[in-house]
C-alpha cells in the first residue's frame, strides 16, 4: 500500500478494505469520535475465531489532533469455514447493529462505527467500539456470576428490553413477526427433531419427560398464544447467557454491556431471563438469585417508563419461558452441540420446570 494513504500491518488476508487508514477515518468521523486529525496507521493487535465469526483487535495511530478518538478497535467477519452455512447470523447481527443500535439508548451495547452484509459473496464486517481495557466477562464458563455480577447484568438487559417494549418498529424497522403458521411449521419441525432425540436416548429419557415434551408438543397452539397477542414483547438477545455480557472492571465507573447479537428476534422478554438462569443455573444457585433477580427486573422495567406489566405477568411469562426451554437442548442436538453443552442444560431447565410448577401450564 502506498504511503500516501497509510499503513495497514495486515497479518490476516482477507481483511475488508474498512480497515485501511482513509476509510477507518472516514467511519469515526460519522461516529462522531475524531474531528480534524486523520488515521494514520492500522495493526493487527490479536486474532481468535469463534464459531460464527473472526474477531480481530485494531491497533490505531492518528496523525493530527486526536484526542478522544479510539486507540483500538474490535474488528468482526465471517468465520470463513463457515461463511455461507451460518451467513443469516452475521446478516442478523449487522442489521442489528445497523438498524437497531441508531434507536437505542446509550451504553447497553458496544458502539457500531461501521457494518455492512454483501448478498453476494456472504461476507460481512463489523466495526466495534473496544471494550478490552474497561470491560470483562463476568466468569469463566461455566461458572456462575456473583450475586453483584448477576445485578449489573440483569439490570443492562431489563433496560434493553426496555427500549424496545410494545416499541412502535416491532415487525416494520425492527425484525418481523412470526405468523401461527410459522409457530405450527417451527413446532412440526421440533417434533420430528425431538422423536429422533428420544429415540436416541432410550431409557436415559424417563417416561415422565417424554410425556411433557408430548403434552408440550400437543399443546403448543394454545401456548404460542402468548407470543402471537402482540403485546409486552420486545427485542430479545436468544443467547442471553451471562458470557454475552461484559462487565466494568474494578475502579472503572460504567455499565455492563451485551454482545453477539446473530439471534435476536421478536420475542417474550421473559425467554432471555430463563435462558440465563433456568436453563444455564444449577438450582442452588439459581434458587438464591432468581427470585430477587426477577424483582429486580422488574423494578428496573418500570424506572424505564414501563407500565402496565405487573410482577404478576412477569412470573406467569418466566416460567412460561422455562417451559418451552425444554424444547432448547433438542434444537441444540439438531445442530450438533456437542452433549457437554445439551445434557446439562436438559437436566437444569426440566429440574428448574419442577421448582417453578410449568407443568400446570399445559392444563
Amino acid at each position: 500500500m502506498a504511503r500516501g494513504r497509510g499503513i495497514v500491518a495486515m497479518t490476516h488476508p482477507q481483511l475488508p478494505a474498512v480497515v485501511e487508514p482513509a476509510q477507518l477515518t472516514a467511519a469515526l468521523r460519522r461516529g462522531g469520535v475524531l474531528d480534524a486529525g486523520a488515521v494514520r496507521e492500522v495493526k493487527v493487535l490479536h486474532q481468535r475465531d469463534t464459531v460464527v465469526s473472526h474477531i480481530i483487535r485494531l491497533g490505531l495511530r492518528y496523525v493530527g489532533e486526536s484526542a478522544g478518538a479510539p486507540q483500538s478497535l474490535i474488528l468482526k467477519t465471517a468465520n470463513s469455514a463457515f461463511a455461507q452455512t451460518l451467513a443469516n447470523g452475521g446478516r442478523h447481527e449487522v442489521a442489528f447493529y445497523t438498524r437497531l443500535v441508531p434507536k437505542m439508548p446509550p451504553g447497553l451495547v458496544p458502539r457500531c462505527f461501521d457494518g455492512h452484509f454483501d448478498e453476494d459473496s456472504l461476507t460481512w464486517h463489523l466495526l466495534l467500539e473496544d471494550l478490552t481495557d474497561s470491560h470483562e466477562i463476568a466468569t469463566a464458563w461455566p461458572l456462575p456470576p456473583s450475586r453483584d455480577q448477576a445485578v449489573a447484568i440483569v439490570t443492562t438487559l431489563a433496560r434493553w428490553h426496555a427500549a424496545w417494549w410494545d416499541h412502535p418498529g416491532l415487525g416494520d424497522t425492527a425484525g418481523t413477526w412470526a405468523s401461527t403458521e410459522d409457530s405450527a411449521q417451527h413446532m412440526e419441525t421440533f417434533a420430528g427433531h425431538y422423536d429422533r432425540f428420544a429415540d436416541l436416548l432410550g431409557d436415559r429419557l424417563s417416561e415422565e419427560r417424554r410425556i411433557l415434551y408430548r403434552r408440550l408438543i400437543d399443546q403448543s397452539d394454545r401456548l404460542s398464544r402468548r407470543y402471537h397477542s402482540r403485546r409486552h414483547l420486545s427485542i430479545t438477545h436468544g443467547d442471553a447467557h451471562i458470557w454475552n455480557f461484559m462487565l466494568p472492571r474494578a475502579g472503572v465507573a460504567d455499565t455492563a454491556r451485551i454482545f453477539d447479537f446473530d439471534l435476536w428476534s421478536i420475542n417474550v422478554p421473559t425467554n432471555d431471563l430463563a435462558y440465563m438462569m433456568a436453563m444455564q443455573w444449577y438450582p442452588e444457585r439459581r434458587q438464591a438469585l432468581e427470585r430477587s433477580l426477577l424483582n429486580l427486573y422488574h423494578d428496573t422495567l418500570i424506572e424505564s417508563g414501563i407500565t402496565g406489566y405487573t410482577r404478576g405477568a412477569l412470573d406467569r411469562d418466566y416460567r412460561w419461558s422455562v417451559l418451552w426451554h425444554i424444547t432448547r437442548p433438542v434444537w441444540q442436538w439438531s445442530i450438533n452441540i456437542p452433549p457437554l453443552i445439551w445434557w446439562n442444560n436438559l437436566e437444569r431447565v426440566m429440574i428448574a420446570v419442577e421448582d417453578l410448577g410449568c407443568e400446570e401450564l399445559l392444563g
